[in-house]
């Protein structure tokens, strides 16, 4: 390996740690994912309502875990593809210094920085107090990048999304998920595997480009604000403080953009429940707001902001403390030769 270019995670490496993380959060938070479902379905429903309704029926824990298996897929597989891709998204503008609108875009490893302008490239060291494992983009690159990834990753995904929604609605009784495909397939040809894709791209990507914004935003600051006599030094790297701060700007950067997007992803939840009563994402917004008023469009948000705000902080930590533990391993594997 040339000593010019330091190590970085291969492709494959961050595709890997994507599903992994995928799978971690799908399969403790699937209960609150199928709870926003349900309280998303109905007109006029309480969490609590859906709460007792669900657990009162027999089998009760196995029924908040519903539909487990195609969110796991979903999840691990959509978060393998959207990591791997926006790694290789954001390692092309830092190469290319594309989107810089603000300010320099850099190149972070674990042990150096390579700082990237429109006529030079320097190498100095990473500043201590950064949490970050990945490229340090300007506010625009972070914006794109997130969201041409999400929604790239939203659409190969999408036929598995709409099998989980249908799966986890007290609407279908479908009794396996071969039933479910079979049922849609029979029933609304290939279109309905993609049912809700507008309403889900327009949630989905203006969420992920604004949770890399937020939460890129949030690490510099807290990064700056960290004391250095509370971080715990493992290896020569601020281990307790890059996970407190990657985690505390998940959660923040979650509940931001999901207050943002929330109603996307509830007009999405119709499309994908009820294709014969909403045509399309517009009429679907108009009926709803029409017959149930402007909160309709906000409901789930708690449940929602809550699991995201958890589930992405959680995807983010872990995914960045793999990236981050991988890379000194190499980097120190290769200075050893």
């Amino acid at each position: 390996m040339s000593k010019e270019q330091p190590a970085r995670a291969s492709s494959s490496f961050h595709f890997i740690a994507g599903l992994s993380t995928g799978i971690l959060s799908a399969s403790l938070l699937q209960p609150a994912d199928l709870l926003k479902t349900r309280v998303q379905q109905a007109r006029s429903t309480s969490l609590l309502h859906t709460f007792r309704s669900i657990t009162a029926g027999p089998n009760s824990l196995r029924q908040l875990w519903r539909g487990t298996l195609p969110s796991v897929i979903r999840t691990g597989f959509g978060s393998a593809l959207y990591f791997s891709s926006l790694n290789a998204l954001r390692q092309h503008v830092a190469r290319s210094n594309l989107l810089a609108s603000t300010g320099v875009v850099s190149s972070t490893t674990n042990n150096n920085v390579r700082r990237i302008t429109n006529t030079t490239v320097t190498t100095t060291t990473r500043s201590s107090s950064s949490s970050s494992s990945l490229p340090q983009l300007s506010n625009l690159a972070n914006l794109t990048t997130g969201a041409i990834a999400r929604a790239s990753a939203g659409f190969i995904m999408m036929p598995i999304t709409v099998l989980k929604v249908r799966y986890e609605s007290s609407l279908y009784a479908y009794s396996s998920l071969h039933s479910a495909f079979s049922a849609i397939l029979h029933q609304e040809g290939l279109k309905g595997f993609f049912a809700g894709f507008g309403a889900t791209a327009v949630r989905d990507a203006p969420y992920a480009g604004l949770y890399v914004l937020f939460y890129e935003q949030s690490k510099r600051r807290l990064s700056g604000w960290w004391k250095k006599e509370d971080v715990t030094r493992v290896g020569g790297s601020a281990v307790g403080s890059s996970v407190s701060i990657n985690f505390v700007s998940g959660v923040m950067a979650a509940g931001l953009a999901t207050a943002v997007t929330n109603p996307f992803d509830a007009v999405k939840t119709r499309l994908q429940l009820m294709p014969g009563r909403y045509a399309n994402m517009a009429q679907a917004t108009r009926r709803m707001v029409r017959e149930e008023g402007v909160r309709s469009l906000f409901d789930g948000l708690g449940l929602r902001a809550g699991r995201k705000a958890v589930s992405s902080a959680l995807a983010w930590t872990v995914y960045e403390e793999l990236i981050r533990r991988a890379e000194t391993k190499w980097v120190e594997a290769d200075a050893s030769l």
